[in-house]
């Protein structure tokens, strides 16, 4: 049986990323003290830490910010995606500073530990980075304590021992329980989002909420859209219950496959009456699923705002925002099933459309939040399809 005594940590350090391999990273803790469990990932964003933090998309993830100044805006109540941070923790550069922005309330640092999320900095995260791009997205646990005592044993067997994201359905866990209407709108400086509200003679979306960010919402409403959204675990007549123009498919964590256990179906009855889809991220996953196609874990995935995705029709290409570990294979989709758009870095499937039926998603996230508004218009061409079938 290995030594429970905690273990000094190497002088000046009060944090620790341990790795299911062994392999320990010490750095500064910061943020809530504690120890958490999950699979580790980069994101490759110069800006939106928070809004990246609050995206459930990250639950059960460790974000490592390839940026090395992360937390020098501070943070403040209206740059989050929900209500809570989902993201486990994250591995920095440069230590904290002190806010230098007119929008901040409080320090990153204050705001991580009132959240009860770990911070780990002074890491190497050029070559963190690197090793995750070669060995693909390990497994780890990130760990702080004020007096720099842990027990590595225990560690080394949390992150050994931690299953891993394939088969793991997490949207479950992160989606609203109970519907509820969506009225705010875009924020604007010097208005916030109580200046927007949603058009009462719009076209009526129901949001299948499997881990959906506030922004995705607030576009749909700019768009013109009234919004409802209902829990992932809503069954078809739930859902036609509030008599939709339009159902959307939202983003979310985990692993399709088993989020599709229970979505899937749905999806695949609104299609055979017709209904008019969108889906982003993991909604474009659990379409691909719903027709036919198959989804697998990436080697390394691909998070941050500057990925290029090429449209197929007119070789157009938008930069993107992306968030995912998962990836629909463009090689199984059925015949009624056509690619619109392509990742410029690995060729992956970004996007896909039904030609017999009103059903498109895209892989990447076009709200952005943090990221370029490139793609802005999907949410706009979806509304107005609605307003055209209406």
């Amino acid at each position: 049986m290995a030594d429970a005594t905690p273990q000094r940590a190497p002088e000046g350090a009060t944090g620790v990323l341990v790795l299911g391999d062994g392999t320990v990273i010490w750095g500064r803790g910061f943020g809530a003290e504690g120890a958490a469990v999950g699979e580790v990932c980069f994101n490759t964003a110069m800006t939106g830490y928070q809004e990246a933090m609050t995206d459930p998309s990250y639950a059960a993830q460790i974000i490592t910010f390839t940026f090395p100044h992360i937390g020098n805006v501070g943070a403040n109540p209206e740059d989050i995606e929900a209500i809570n941070p989902h993201a486990l923790g994250c591995i920095v550069r440069e230590d904290v500073t002190d806010p230098s922005s007119f929008r901040s309330t409080q320090g990153f640092d204050t705001w991580l530990r009132n959240n009860g999320r770990i911070g780990l900095a002074g890491v190497d995260t050029r070559a963190l980075t690197r090793a995750i791009r070669i060995q693909g997205a390990p497994n780890g646990v990130i760990a702080h304590n004020a007096k720099g005592e842990f027990d590595l044993e225990a560690l080394k067997a949390q992150a050994r021992d931690w299953p891993g994201l394939e088969g793991m359905d997490l949207a479950i866990e992160v989606s609203a329980t109970q519907s509820y209407k969506w009225d705010d709108g875009l924020w604007t400086i010097g208005e916030g989002y109580a200046a927007h509200a949603a058009n009462p003679e719009g076209p009526h979306v129901v949001a299948i909420d499997y881990g959906l960010k506030r922004n995705i919402l607030r576009n749909l409403v700019a768009a013109g859209a009234r919004v409802t959204v209902v829990p992932a675990t809503a069954t078809f007549d739930e859902v036609m219950a509030h008599q939709p123009d339009g159902v959307f498919l939202s983003n979310g964590p985990g692993d399709p496959a088993a989020t599709g256990r229970y979505a899937v179906p749905v999806i695949q009855d609104l299609l055979k009456i017709g209904t008019p889809i969108f889906g982003i991220c993991l909604g474009h996953q659990l379409l691909g699923l719903a027709v036919g196609a198959k989804t697998e874990k990436m080697h390394q995935g691909h998070r941050g705002a500057n990925h290029p995705v090429k449209r197929s029709d007119d070789g157009r290409v938008e930069i993107t925002s992306m968030n995912h570990g998962f990836a629909v294979v463009t090689d199984t989709l059925p015949a009624n099933a056509e690619p619109t758009h392509f990742s410029l870095f690995d060729g992956s499937l970004a996007g896909l459309r039904l030609t017999d039926k009103p059903a498109f998603s895209v892989q990447y996230h076009p709200e952005a939040s943090p990221g370029p508004q490139d793609s802005h218009y999907l949410f706009e061409q979806f509304v107005s399809q609605l307003r055209g079938a209406a």
